[in-house]
């Protein structure tokens, strides 16, 4: 039963491994037609055939034509016209329109208003305020800061080299 299971991956492999063995035949014999010489084979010898030779035809020969001569023809002209007159026309002159003249209106003089007159108030002056001066602050001096120690140099331990 186990000999049945393993029968189609054993068919699969073996296809695999001819189809590479094929493809690598197929290489190797086209490198060995392209390295190997060709055998000279000789060329036919074609025969030369005769060019044919065409009869000269004569160039045909036009007649000239003498140019035609187209005839002349008068000029036109036209007739001179009278110009035209325009009839004189007057300005109509309007009639003088007397000035009417309208009356005056008359405006009754109107006595001025009084104003009363207002009491002026007197505003009380405030005394001036005297700002006290004080003095420019200090900033405080900053401490000084304690010198950085130094360290030793670090030195990279050896490693003996066993013999």
């Amino acid at each position: 039963m186990a000999c049945d299971h393993f029968r189609p991956s054993f068919f699969f492999i073996l296809l695999i491994t001819l189809s590479s063995i094929t493809g690598n035949t197929i290489q190797a014999d086209a490198r060995h037609l392209l390295e190997s010489a060709l055998p000279e084979i000789p060329l036919p010898q074609i025969p030369t055939l005769p060019k044919p030779e065409l009869p000269t035809l004569p160039k045909p020969e036009l007649p000239t034509l003498s140019k035609p001569e187209l005839p002349t023809l008068p000029k036109p002209e036209l007739p001179t016209l009278p110009k035209p007159e325009l009839p004189g026309l007057t300005k109509p002159e309007l009639p003088a329109l007397s000035k009417a003249e309208l009356p005056k209106p008359e405006i009754p003089e109107l006595p001025k208003p009084q104003i009363p007159e207002l009491q002026k108030h007197e505003i009380p002056t405030l005394p001036k305020l005297e700002l006290p001066i004080l003095p420019k602050p200090e900033l405080p001096k900053l401490p000084e800061l304690p010198k950085f120690p130094e360290l030793p140099k670090l030195t990279l331990p050896e490693v003996p080299i066993s013999p």
